[in-house]
């Protein structure tokens, strides 16, 4: 996993976008994707607004993003999650070998398998980007 190792612990910043200033779930999103030399549309909203994460995750999943079955999985792909609100509030990538990397407080960026005891129960959907392909 070379094109991440920079990445793991930056801190969680909401609405963060810099390596050296921090993350937030999208900003990261966005860097890997990057990596990955794909441009993914741009969106911000408060982390701990789960309305409005909600409403933009919407929003941004029409623009180019399509659902896709976990047996489809590609690397990169967008994992969005359910974390401790019925709305899906946030976002990682998948990353291979079952693994994706996400930033969220107070931890920042770290690597967590999908299928542990802490997320499968939690993810919502997958999804790849289109878009400009």
């Amino acid at each position: 996993m070379p094109k991440y190792t920079d990445l793991i612990g930056v801190p969680f910043t909401d609405g963060g976008r810099s390596l050296k200033t921090g993350f937030d779930c999208y900003g990261l999103v966005a860097e890997v994707f990057k990596r990955y030399e794909k441009e993914i549309p741009e969106y911000f909203a408060p982390a701990f607004d789960d309305e409005l994460v909600n409403t933009q995750v919407k929003a941004a999943l029409c623009s180019g993003w399509r659902e896709i079955e976990r047996a489809s999985l590609t690397i990169p792909s967008v994992v969005l999650f359910r974390f401790n609100s019925p709305l899906p509030n946030h976002v990682g990538v998948y990353i291979g070998n079952g693994c994706f990397i996400h930033c969220r407080n107070p931890i920042g960026v770290n690597i967590d398998r999908i299928d542990s005891p802490a997320w499968r129960h939690r993810v919502e959907a997958f999804y790849i980007y289109e878009r400009g392909e």
